[in-house]
């Protein structure tokens, strides 16, 4: 059987996405979907995205990370999706859509994508880090020389290590450039490496840095290897709602596959 795939890139973290509404593709076939990621063997990406039927929304959107294993949600997955949903006309400007999650709404303007994420009410603050969920779990830590650390080496560890162990979570290294803008990097549990970037771990980076009082605006830039996103929230007695992941998000090629 031959399978038509696209290839989407959001600041350099990359999907292979299938439009899955006749319901062709093996979401079992675990081993099959690691091998298409992989980028000697297989297509080259960090996760592999289903587009699905929804019964009352636009679609649904089922995820995998690279490993194969279907995974919490991607933030720049999600607006990949998003883009792609429009390129096939199931959507114009605006699309509601399931994830693993729950519902996201989403709006495509001035080139860009916007994503609505999940409310956040829980932030941890520890003496050297911040941890929360924005969708996938994320450990957040601020450090002096970004550019020179060992993201793979240091974020492994601290993915592995106490209190995360097997279970694992995103691990984003943080410096501050200004009053509102910060560089982030990312080791993406799943991936086992780091990403050009990650949207759920910005989307975490910038309330972690609002909650610590590193920032006080709630329009905030981040600067990845991948490119720039922006995050804008409201703060709320409970914690943080009407966030939204904001950035490009583009087609690099169509293909096929055998399956």
């Amino acid at each position: 059987m031959i399978l038509t795939f696209y290839k989407y890139q959001g600041t350099g973290n990359d999907f292979i996405i299938i439009d899955n509404r006749q319901l062709l593709f093996d979401k079992n076939n675990t081993k099959r979907i690691k091998m298409l990621c992989d980028r000697r063997f297989g297509i080259g990406a960090d996760g592999l995205i289903l587009l699905d039927n929804h019964e009352t929304l636009d679609f649904k959107m089922v995820y995998f990370n690279s490993d194969g294993n279907e995974s919490s949600m991607c933030g720049n997955g999600g607006r990949c999706i998003v883009a792609f949903a429009n390129l096939l006309g199931i959507v114009e400007s605006k699309a509601s859509f399931m994830a693993i999650d729950g519902r996201h709404e989403a709006i495509i303007e001035d080139g860009l994508v916007r994503l609505q994420m999940q409310d956040v009410s829980i932030i941890e603050k520890y003496e050297k880090h911040v941890f929360l969920n924005t969708g996938s779990p994320h450990h957040v830590e601020l450090v002096d020389d970004l550019d020179q650390l060992n993201v793979k080496k240091i974020g492994s560890e601290i993915r592995y290590g106490k209190p995360y162990y097997e279970k694992g979570s995103n691990v984003n290294f943080v410096s501050k450039k200004s009053n509102d803008n910060f560089s982030v990097r990312t080791y993406e549990r799943g991936v086992e490496d780091e990403t050009l970037s990650c949207g759920t771990g910005v989307t975490a980076v910038a309330l972690a840095m609002h909650a610590i009082g590193k920032t006080a605006s709630n329009f905030v830039t981040l600067q990845t290897p991948g490119g720039e996103l922006s995050v804008t929230f409201k703060e709320n007695n409970e914690g943080y709602n009407d966030i939204w992941l904001i950035g490009p998000a583009n087609m690099v090629f169509k293909g096929e596959m055998t399956w």
